[in-house]
């Protein structure tokens, strides 16, 4: 049912996962904005959120860095709290996408039949290169044309995908600790990945 809902996965929440929540429901704004539709709309049409596989860092703000990534390219790091990963956030999810591999494990240990649905985010970004777009449902700026295309196009990775496995590659580096380089260098792998992933939901 809509909206199309992304759930971000990363190890303690504060860096990479909010990092890909903001960056995603960002350039889905920026679509729209494209399309001359409102962007105030966007939670119409899709919502992003994130949680940790751990819950060290629940309730606090994003880390400093991410934050300042964040909105300097344009999007907004309010109101945001860490929280730990729960079954019910897996379960409501229609895309899964962690930082790692090893956070991918961890998902679909906790709720197999997530398996189909949940990638590592660079992965999804590679497939995703892959998937015909003539072959998912019409592109339309409305909840319920957003959710078929994000479903088919989810099907059509995880179909592109069989019998592969993930790449060291495709793992985003842990920035916590280090310096705002580190966090850019991050947040533009994020951006190959949500970037295109918009553009395929609203062309």
């Amino acid at each position: 049912m809509p909206p199309f809902t992304v759930l971000h996965v990363c190890m303690g929440n504060i860096c990479r996962s909010p990092m890909a929540e903001r960056l995603l429901a960002l350039a889905v704004r920026e679509r729209l904005a494209r399309r001359e539709v409102d962007p105030a709309r966007a939670d119409e049409l899709l919502h992003s959120h994130s949680a940790g596989t751990g819950g060290w860092h629940a309730g606090e703000e994003m880390n400093p860095p991410a934050s300042r990534q964040v909105t300097a390219r344009g999007g907004s790091a309010d109101d945001f709290a860490a929280r730990k990963l729960r079954s019910d956030h897996i379960d409501a999810a229609d895309l899964v996408l962690t930082a790692t591999a090893d956070q991918q494990e961890y998902v679909v240990a906790l709720r197999p039949d997530a398996a189909a649905r949940t990638f590592v985010l660079g992965e999804f970004g590679r497939l995703l290169a892959g998937v015909d777009a003539a072959g998912l449902p019409p592109a339309e700026a409305t909840p319920d044309a957003v959710y078929a295309r994000g479903v088919a196009l989810v099907e059509a990775a995880h179909a592109a995908r069989l019998g592969a496995t993930s790449l060291p590659t495709d793992d985003l580096d842990d920035p916590w600790g280090r310096g705002d380089q580190c966090f850019s260098r991050v947040a533009d792998e994020i951006e190959e990945t949500v970037h295109p992933l918009a553009a395929v939901l609203l062309p």
